[in-house]
C-alpha cells in the first residue's frame, strides 16, 4: 500500500466544510471515484515519483509551457504548467445537467450581442440599463448594423463554474473574447493515456479528441466564401505571448496557417496570406488578440499586432472573424449580472445554472454594504481577466483593504463584488501524498454557422496548488487536471 490513505476509502486529510469531489465523507470515496482511488492507493511511493517525473520529462519534450508576468520581476517566466495526475471525475447526469445550462446561457449570450448591435429591445425593455452598453470599454459601435457570418458572434467560449460546499455548480465567469486553455485539455488527456493506459482503458469516460474535428468543423462553416475547402489561420500575437503554446498546438492539429499580422495583407477588402511568390485569400481568422490589435485602421492606431484594412474586409463580407470583434462587451463583469435576465427574455425559460451572488458597485447600497464587508469579499475589475486586479478580502493585509476602498471610492462602476464562495476541493498528488487544493471548471464551447453549441465533454479543471488559496488562474501560478465525464 502507498502513502496516499491511511486505510483505502478514508480520506488522507480533513474534509472541514468544503465540498471533496473524491471524498463523501471522512470514510467513504464516491462511487465514480472507486477505480481511480485503488489504482492510486496500490502504487509505491517509487512507482509515483517516477510517474511525475515521465510526467515532467514529457511535458518539457513537448513545450507544453504558460508565461507568468510578475510585476517585481523585469522578464517574464515561461514554464511547464503544474498538471496533476489524479483526475477530476463528473458522473453523467450531473454532467448532463452542467451541458443543458452552458448551452441555455451561451445561446442567450449570444442572442443578446446580437440584439445590442442591431435593435437593441432587451435595452428598450427595460432589461438592462443602456448605460452598461454605452460606457462598457469592449462595446465596439463599428459592429453596429453590420451582419456576422452565420450569426455566430461567440465561436469559442469558456465558461468558469464552481461547486460551493452546498454541492451546487454557480457559474463564476463567462470568457467570450479569446478563451484560452484548449491545448491543455486536449493533451492532458493525452498525457494520460501515455502514463496511464490501463486506467483510461478500464474506466468508461467520454472522448474528447473528436472536439478537435469539430473546432475545425465550426470554423470551416464561418466562411463566407463558397469554397469547398476553405483557408483558416490563427492570428497570434508571436512567440512572446503568454498562450503562443497554445496557438501552434491548435493551428498544427486542426491543420490551419499559424500567423501574425506581418503574414497578411489587404487589398480590395480581402485578406490575403503572404505566401513565397503569390499571395492566397483567407476565409476565416480565428484571433487569438483582443479587439483594440486586430486592426490599426479602425482601432489602436499603433498596434503593429494586427491586420491593417481587416475591418474593411469584414465589413464587406470577405472574411469571418472569430470572435467576432464586439464580443466582450457580453463577458464584462458588470454584465454578468444580468445574464440570468437575459436567458428568461430571449430563451423564455429558468437558468438552469445560478451566478454567484455579485454586487455592482455603481448601485450606492451595494457599494456601502462590499465596503462595511470589504474583508468578506472578492473584489473585481470589470474589464479585466486572467485573476488580475482583484482583492481577495480574506488574504488581504490591512493596508491592501484600504488602498482597494480608495479605488471603489474612486472610481466604483470599475469593480464588481461577490462574497468568497467554498470552492469544491480534490486531492493532488504532492510528493507520494495526496493533498486537498480548490478548484474550478472550464467549460469550452464551440458554436458555428448553425448557432448550436457544442460543450466539449469535460473541461479544464484548473487548480490553485498553494495551499488554501482560491486563486486557479494559469496566470497566476495555478495548474490543471484531466476531467473525466462518465460515459
Amino acid at each position: 500500500m502507498s502513502k496516499l490513505d491511511p486505510l483505502p476509502g478514508i480520506s488522507p486529510y480533513p474534509l472541514e466544510h468544503f465540498y471533496d469531489e473524491m471524498y463523501a465523507d471522512e470514510r467513504s470515496i464516491r462511487p465514480h471515484y472507486k477505480h481511480v482511488s485503488r489504482m492510486f492507493n496500490g502504487m509505491s511511493p517509487e512507482e509515483l515519483h517516477a510517474k511525475q517525473r515521465l510526467m515532467q520529462r514529457r511535458m518539457m519534450e513537448e513545450g507544453i509551457t504558460f508565461t507568468l508576468y510578475n510585476p517585481a520581476q523585469d522578464q517574464p517566466m515561461e514554464r511547464t504548467i503544474p498538471f496533476d495526475m489524479i483526475p477530476r471525475i463528473i458522473p453523467k447526469g450531473e454532467w448532463e445537467r452542467l451541458e443543458a445550462g452552458i448551452i441555455q446561457r451561451i445561446t442567450a449570450l449570444n442572442l443578446f450581442i446580437h440584439d445590442i448591435y442591431h435593435e437593441q429591445y432587451i435595452v428598450k425593455d427595460g432589461i438592462v440599463p443602456r448605460r452598461m452598453i454605452i460606457s462598457n470599454v469592449y462595446f465596439r459601435p463599428e459592429m453596429a448594423g453590420l451582419r456576422v457570418p452565420g450569426g455566430a458572434y461567440v465561436t469559442t467560449s469558456g465558461i468558469d463554474l464552481i461547486r460551493h460546499h452546498d454541492g451546487e455548480y454557480y457559474v463564476l465567469e463567462d470568457n467570450l473574447r479569446t478563451p484560452s486553455g484548449f491545448s491543455y485539455l486536449f493533451k492532458g488527456r493525452s498525457l494520460m493515456n501515455q502514463l496511464f493506459p490501463e486506467l483510461a482503458f478500464a474506466s468508461s469516460i467520454r472522448d474528447v479528441d473528436h472536439s478537435l474535428n469539430r473546432f475545425l468543423s465550426v470554423l470551416r462553416s464561418l466562411s463566407p466564401s463558397r469554397t469547398k475547402d476553405p483557408v483558416i489561420a490563427l492570428l497570434t500575437p508571436g512567440e512572446y505571448n503568454s498562450a503562443y503554446y497554445e496557438h501552434a498546438f491548435l493551428a498544427q492539429q486542426m491543420g490551419i496557417h499559424l500567423v501574425e499580422g506581418r503574414d497578411l495583407v489587404a487589398r480590395d477588402h480581402k485578406i490575403y496570406l503572404k505566401e513565397m511568390n503569390s499571395l492566397r485569400r483567407v476565409d476565416v481568422l480565428y484571433r487569438r488578440l483582443d479587439d483594440d490589435y486586430i486592426d490599426p485602421l479602425a482601432f489602436q492606431p499603433n498596434s503593429l499586432l494586427g491586420v491593417a484594412g481587416l475591418m474593411n474586409a469584414y465589413r464587406a463580407g470577405n472574411i469571418a472573424i472569430a470572435n467576432a470583434p464586439g464580443t466582450g462587451v457580453a463577458d464584462d463583469k458588470a454584465m454578468y449580472v444580468y445574464v440570468p435576465d437575459m436567458i428568461r427574455y430571449y430563451l423564455n425559460e429558468e437558468p438552469i445554472l445560478g451566478n454567484v451572488p455579485t454586487y455592482l458597485l455603481s448601485r450606492p447600497q451595494e457599494r456601502q454594504y462590499v465596503l462595511d464587508n470589504l474583508s468578506e469579499m472578492v473584489v473585481k475589475e470589470t474589464s479585466l481577466s486572467g485573476g488580475y486586479g482583484m482583492l481577495i478580502g480574506s488574504e488581504a493585509t490591512k493596508d491592501e483593504l484600504i488602498d482597494f476602498r480608495l479605488k471603489i471610492l474612486a472610481d466604483p462602476a470599475r469593480y464588481i463584488a461577490q462574497p468568497i464562495m467554498s470552492l469544491s476541493r480534490a486531492p493532488v498528488l504532492s510528493g507520494a501524498s495526496m493533498v486537498p487544493r480548490h478548484i474550478d471548471l472550464r467549460a469550452f464551447v464551440l458554436m458555428g454557422a448553425d448557432r448550436k453549441p457544442h460543450v466539449i465533454p469535460g473541461g479544464l479543471t484548473r487548480v490553485a496548488m498553494k495551499e488554501n488559496s482560491l486563486v486557479v488562474n494559469s496566470s497566476q501560478g495555478g495548474g490543471v487536471k484531466d476531467t473525466w465525464v462518465m460515459a
